[in-house]
C-alpha cells in the first residue's frame, strides 16, 4: 500500500513545517515534492494534523495492564512480592495474551509504534504482536540461580526455544535476553546469560537500581553498586538496555557510557512507588543514551508516552532549579530517535527518506493545543496523547481515525474483564 500525506505539518529533523510525505513498501519514499511515478492507494489530507515519528516505549511489561490499579500506594517491596509476584503465578497463557493485546490497544491510541517488552509466559507476547502488527521488541524475564536452580534453566530454555521456534519474516519484532534484576540473578546465572549472549549476539533487558532497597541490598551482599554486580558478569555490553537507573552514581554512569548501555528512564512508575528519579540530565552528559518507557500499568498505571515526555521534561527542570534542563526537542528525541537506538532499530524514529514508516497522525484542532504557536512545545508540555488520530507501522496502518484495524478491542476487553473477574480483581 502506497500512502500520501498531503500538505501535512510534519515534525522533521530539522523542526515543524508544511510538507508532503510518500510511504511505500514500509519505508518513508519521499519527504517534500512527490515523485511524478508515486501512486497513492490512501491520501491523507494534512489540513489541522501533525505528523509525527511513532513513539518508542524502551521499557515496560505489557501484559500487566491486567493488573492496573489493583496494587496501589505500596512499598515497593509489597507492591512487588506481596501483591504483583502472587498475580502473576495465577495468570494462565491466554490470560496473558488478551492483556498484552490490551496494552497494544493503549500504546497504540496514543501515538506509540514499538516497544520493549519483558514479559512472563513465551508464546503468547509473540502471537500478540505478530497479529497487532506492532513493533515489538520481545524478553521473556530470566530470574534464577542458587535459589531456584532448575527454574532458572527452564526460563532459559522457554526464552530460546521461542527464539529458535519463530519463523516470522519481518524485521518488526526480534528478541532480547531479559536478566531480570540484580537480586533475582545470582552472579553464576548472570555469567550463563552473558555467554549466551555473546554467543547468539543478543542483546540484553533488565533492570538496574530501581530502589534505595535494591541498591544497599546488593552493596551489603557483594561489596558493589548493582551496575558493578551487572558489569563483573559480563552483563553491561553495547546493546544492554537498563531500566530505571534511579540510584546510579558517577561511576556507574561513566561506566555505562564506556560499555554502550542505553538507561530507560520510567518517570511515573518511579514516582508512584517512590522510588525517585533518575538522574537523566547527568546521564545524558556522560554520555549514555537515554530513552523513554512506561513501565508496566501495575505501577504507572498507564502506557501512555506523552504523559511520561511531559513528566521527564518537567521534573528535572523543578529538580534542579533550572527551567533549561531537559528541553522539548531532547524529551522528544528520547522518546523517539534514543528509544530506536536502545531497541536496534536502524532508520526508525525519525520522518526522512529511507527510514521506515512508523508513524502518527495528530489532531491539531484541539483547545489545549491552540494557539500554535511552538508545535515542539506543545507536543511536551500540552499534548495529553488523545489528540492521536491514526497511526501506522511499517506504512500499514494500526488505527485510522479512531478506529482499531488490526485488533478487535471489543473482544479483548471482554476477555481481559472476564479474566479479572476469575482472579477477584473485578
Amino acid at each position: 500500500m502506497n500512502t500520501l500525506f498531503r500538505n501535512i505539518r510534519a515534525l522533521l529533523p530539522e523542526g515543524v513545517r508544511e510538507t508532503n510525505v510518500c510511504v511505500s513498501g514500509g519505508e518513508i519514499l519521499a519527504v517534500g515534492q512527490v515523485p511524478a511515478d508515486f501512486r497513492a492507494d490512501t491520501v491523507v489530507e494534512g489540513k489541522d494534523r501533525l505528523l509525527i515519528p511513532g513513539l518508542v516505549n524502551a521499557h515496560t511489561h505489557v501484559y500487566m495492564t491486567m493488573f492496573r490499579g489493583c496494587a496501589d500506594d505500596l512499598s515497593f517491596t509489597d507492591w512487588l512480592f506481596g501483591h504483583i509476584d502472587p498475580l502473576e503465578s495465577k495468570m494462565t497463557r491466554e490470560d496473558c495474551y488478551w492483556a498484552t493485546l490490551l496494552g497494544y490497544l493503549e500504546m497504540i491510541a496514543s501515538g506509540t509504534t514499538a516497544c520493549l517488552d519483558m514479559y512472563v509466559f513465551t508464546e503468547t507476547a509473540l502471537r500478540a504482536a505478530e497479529e497487532s502488527g506492532f513493533r515489538t521488541a520481545l524478553s521473556r524475564g530470566l530470574t534464577g540461580g542458587e535459589g531456584d536452580p532448575e527454574g532458572g534453566k527452564r526460563r532459559i530454555r522457554e526464552a530460546l526455544g521461542e527464539m529458535d521456534g519463530w519463523k516470522g519474516n519481518t524485521d518488526r519484532i526480534r528478541f532480547f535476553l531479559g536478566p531480570h534484576a540484580p537480586y533475582t540473578c545470582d552472579p553464576g546465572y548472570l555469567r550463563e546469560i552473558a555467554d549466551l549472549a555473546e554467543e547468539r549476539r543478543l542483546p540484553l533487558h533488565l533492570h538496574l537500581s530501581e530502589s534505595v532497597s535494591e541498591q544497599e541490598g546488593i552493596r551489603e551482599k557483594y561489596g558493589c553498586t548493582p551496575a558493578e554486580y551487572f558489569d563483573r558478569a559480563g552483563i553491561l555490553r553495547p546493546g544492554t538496555v537498563a531500566a530505571h537507573c534511579v540510584y546510579v552514581s558517577e561511576s556507574d554512569m561513566r561506566l555505562m557510557a564506556e560499555r554502550g548501555v542505553t538507561a530507560v528512564t520510567n518517570p511515573a512508575s518511579n514516582l508512584k512507588l517512590g522510588n525517585g528519579v533518575a538522574p537523566v540530565p547527568d546521564l545524558l552528559r556522560a554520555g549514555v543514551n537515554v530513552a523513554l518507557g512506561t513501565d508496566g500499568a501495575a505501577s504507572n498505571n498507564a502506557l501512555n508516552l506523552f504523559r511520561e515526555l511531559n513528566l521527564v521534561t518537567l521534573l528535572h527542570k523543578g529538580l534542579r532549579g533550572d527551567p533549561t534542563e531537559l528541553p522539548a526537542s531532547q524529551g522528544l528525541r528520547m522518546a523517539t530517535e534514543n528509544g530506536a537506538r536502545a531497541l536496534g532499530w536502524e532508520k526508525l524514529g525519525r520522518i526522512e527518506a529511507g527510514w521506515k514508516a512508523d508513524l502518527a497522525v495528530l489532531n491539531l484542532d484541539r483547545v489545549n493545543l491552540r494557539p500554535w504557536n511552538d508545535i515542539l512545545s506543545a507536543l511536551a508540555y500540552a499534548a495529553n496523547g488523545s489528540e492521536v488520530e491514526s497511526v501506522m507501522v511499517e506504512g500499514r496502518f494500526l488505527m485510522k481515525e479512531r478506529e482499531f484495524l488490526t485488533i478487535d478491542r471489543e473482544r479483548v476487553q471482554y476477555e481481559v474483564d472476564r479474566t479479572c473477574k476469575r482472579l477477584g480483581l473485578l
